[in-house]
């Protein structure tokens, strides 16, 4: 298996085990009964806190170079 699809994987996989812990988390957060908006807030905040990680994840790993967000301009 390439080490490029293997990493992958293993970040979709830490992605998913990262998003069913901060949803079971934020169910025990949050008293019952539990209406329809209380679901859409956890699955919302689940989804910030996964998406977040899986882009310093990212940030950390695959894109190194010191240039990542602003690109030095060439003097004329």
């Amino acid at each position: 298996m390439p080490s490029a699809l293997r990493r992958a994987l293993m970040l979709a996989g830490a992605a998913l085990c990262l998003f069913t812990v901060s949803v079971a988390i934020l169910l025990q957060l949050i008293p019952e009964p539990r209406a329809e908006r209380d679901y859409l807030i956890i699955g919302s905040v689940a989804t910030l806190l996964t998406l977040l990680a899986v882009f310093a994840l990212l940030l950390a790993t695959s894109l190194r170079a010191e240039d990542v967000f602003f690109k030095k301009r060439k003097k004329e």
